[in-house]
C-alpha cells in the first residue's frame, strides 16, 4: 500500500492513483497527521526541513511553520510506524512538509517515492531516494558502459514543445535568430529549489548571472550569448541582466521560441535546468555549472569554479560531448528510469511496480544501517 498527502492537483493525483493501483492500494491523506510527542529525530529533521522549505517566512510566521512541520513529522512517524510495509508517496519532497513526510516514513522504516513530472513529455520521476541532484541516478559512466547505444531513446523527445508562457514579456515566437555564433541560457525560476537548493558553486541565480557576466568576454572573436527568462518566473531579472547586456556581448531574446534558439546555438549554457537535457536531443554541447543527475563525464562540459567556466567560454568553439555515452545514458532514461504515464498504452503498470520494489529495498537498506 502507498500513503501519500492529498495534492488538489488533478495531474498530481492521477498520477497517485496509477501508483495506488500498481501497488494494489493506497491511503489518501487529506490532512497529515498531527503529534506532539517527539523523536530522537525530530529536531534535527525539522531544522532541515525548514531550512529546505521554498517558503521563508520570518519572525513569528518562521516559529509557526517550524510548529507545523514539527506536528507533521511527529504524526507521519507514529503513522507509519503502525504501517510496515507501506511506501510514502510525495511530489518533490525536497523541503518543508513534503520532505518531513518522507523523512518521517525513512525514519519509520518504511519505503518512500519522490514524485515529479519528467523533463521528456508523457513520463514520470519516481526515485526512491530523490529527484535532481538528489536522486538515485548512477554517477558512474562505467554503470552505463554495456547498455544499448542505439538511437531509441530519440523518441522521447518527439513531443517536447517550449513551455507557454505566463508573462506578457516572454513569449514563444517564431523568429529569425541570427547566423552569428552564440550559446543560448535558458534561465530558470530564481525561486525553484533546482536553484535555491542546487547551484552549486555560484550560490544562485545573482551568483550565476554575475558568473556569466564574467565569463562572456572571454567568447571567441563574433560570439555573443543569447540569453533568455523563464516563461514561469513572476519576477523579471532586468535589474540583474542589465550588468550582462552591458558587456556587449549579451543578448536577452524573451520573444523567440526557447527550442528555436536551442537549435539555433552552438551550445548550451545552464545551472541544471531540464532544457540542458533537453538540448541532448538536438545534439548541442551542454556547460553545465550547478549539480544535475545529468552532469557527468561524455554527457556535458562540468564546470567547477570560475576560472572553468571562462575557459569553456573561450573554447564556445571547440565545445563537444560523447555520443555515445549520451545514448546509453538517454537509453537507460528511456527504458528504465522514467515510466510512462501519458499516451494511448496509459502508464506503465511494470515499471511503477518495480519503482515500489525498489523504494521497499531500500527501506531495507535503511534499516540495515546503510545510507539511502
Amino acid at each position: 500500500m502507498i500513503i501519500y498527502p492529498a495534492e488538489w492537483n488533478d495531474r498530481k493525483e492521477a498520477v497517485f492513483a496509477a501508483l495506488a493501483r500498481a501497488d494494489g492500494g493506497g491511503r489518501r491523506l487529506r490532512v497529515v497527521p498531527w503529534s506532539w510527542r517527539g523523536f530522537a529525530e525530530t529536531e534535527a529533521r525539522v531544522a532541515l526541513c525548514l531550512a529546505r522549505a521554498k517558503r521563508q517566512p520570518q519572525g513569528v510566521g518562521r516559529w509557526f511553520k517550524a510548529q507545523l512541520i514539527r506536528l507533521q513529522y511527529n504524526g507521519t512517524r507514529r503513522l507509519f510506524g503502525r504501517q510496515p510495509g507501506a511506501v510514502a508517496v510525495a511530489w518533490n519532497g525536497l523541503g518543508g512538509s513534503r520532505l518531513a513526510f518522507l523523512l518521517a516514513a525513512r525514519d519509520a522504516g518504511c519505503g518512500t517515492l519522490s514524485v515529479e513530472l519528467a523533463p521528456v513529455a508523457g513520463r514520470i520521476t519516481l526515485d526512491p531516494v530523490g529527484v535532481n541532484a538528489e536522486s538515485a541516478v548512477p554517477r558512474e559512466p562505467g554503470f552505463y558502459a554495456g547498455r544499448d547505444a542505439g538511437d531509441g531513446w530519440r523518441r522521447m523527445g518527439a513531443g517536447l514543445v517550449a513551455r507557454v508562457s505566463r508573462r506578457s514579456d516572454v513569449g514563444q515566437a517564431d523568429a529569425v535568430l541570427p547566423d552569428a555564433p552564440f550559446l543560448f541560457c535558458p534561465l530558470q525560476v530564481p525561486s525553484d529549489s533546482q536553484v535555491t537548493l542546487f547551484a552549486g558553486w555560484t550560490g544562485g541565480m545573482a551568483g550565476f548571472l554575475a558568473a556569466l557576466g564574467q565569463a562572456v568576454v572571454h567568447l571567441p572573436e563574433g560570439w555573443h550569448l543569447r540569453v533568455k527568462e523563464h516563461p514561469s518566473a513572476r519576477q523579471s531579472l532586468t535589474g540583474l541582466l542589465g550588468p550582462l547586456v552591458a558587456t556587449g556581448r549579451v543578448v536577452v531574446d524573451n520573444a523567440s521560441d526557447s527550442f528555436a534558439q536551442v537549435v539555433a546555438s552552438r551550445g548550451v549554457v545552464s545551472l541544471n535546468s531540464s532544457m540542458g537535457l533537453q538540448a541532448f536531443f538536438h545534439d548541442k554541447p551542454v556547460v553545465v555549472l550547478g549539480e544535475a543527475f545529468f552532469k557527468q563525464a561524455g554527457l556535458v562540459v562540468a564546470v567547477a569554479d570560475q576560472a572553468g567556466l571562462n575557459a569553456a567560454f573561450a573554447a564556445a568553439d571547440r565545445l563537444t560531448f560523447d555520443p555515445l555515452a549520451r545514448a546509453r545514458f538517454m537509453n537507460w532514461l528511456d527504458e528504465v528510469y522514467y515510466p510512462r504515464f501519458d499516451g494511448p498504452e496509459g502508464p506503465d503498470v511494470s515499471a511503477m511496480v518495480e519503482k515500489m520494489r525498489q523504494a521497499r529495498e531500500q527501506a531495507g537498506k535503511a534499516a540495515e544501517g546503510l545510507s539511502l
